[in-house]
């Protein structure tokens, strides 16, 4: 009497000639069997698409607050066109605060610079760029707040913490995974 095996085989592992319809037909219902086959497809494509949402919300995150650190530096901005922040002698970490307090609370005061500057003309304004090495350099910052007339470019500077995201993507541009953001107002001071 021989042994036969499942799939048709003796146990010197030679196939009989009746096991290859056998074999035939095992095989023809693994290729054609649909059970198990959309959590496969979503095993392979969950990663790429959770990526992509990251990216896309971290892009919206950033989006919002860049508006949000622009309109506050505008508004800020205010103070010294109209001659309010020189007639109370403000200090760059007094306007600093006023930019933050604009800001809502999004941002940590502590990652916030100002850098305000006059210019002859307005053809002269030159933006600053405080960083070096990936890092923000503070002692390149000023605060000249200018006088009546005078054109003035305020600036404030953003350290905003990133999420490196899967499949490489990174919008960090500052060392420690943070991403620097600006806000901007060239003007001309109203005569006060």
């Amino acid at each position: 009497m021989r042994m036969r095996t499942k799939f048709g085989t003796d146990p010197a592992g030679r196939r009989s000639p009746a096991a290859l319809p056998r074999l035939a037909a095992t095989g023809a219902r693994f290729a054609g069997a649909t059970r198990g086959a959309t959590a496969l497809e979503f095993a392979i494509l969950a990663p790429a698409v959770l990526g992509l949402l990251l990216a896309i919300l971290q892009v919206g995150v950033v989006f919002v607050a860049q508006q949000v650190l622009q309109t506050a530096t505008s508004q800020a901005a205010r103070l010294i066109m109209t001659g309010q922040a020189q007639s109370q002698n403000m200090t760059a970490t007094q306007f600093q605060q006023q930019v933050c307090a604009r800001a809502t609370a999004l941002f940590n005061c502590s990652n916030l610079y100002v850098n305000v500057r006059t210019f002859a003309s307005f053809g002269s304004v030159a933006m600053g760029n405080p960083v070096q090495n990936g890092k923000i350099q503070a002692g390149s910052l000023q605060f000249n707040p200018g006088g009546s007339g005078e054109i003035v470019v305020a600036q404030a500077f953003y350290q905003w913490p990133v999420i490196l995201g899967p499949l490489g993507f990174d919008l960090a541009n500052l060392s420690g995974n943070q991403l620097l953001l600006t806000g901007t107002a060239a003007f001309r001071n109203e005569p006060y």
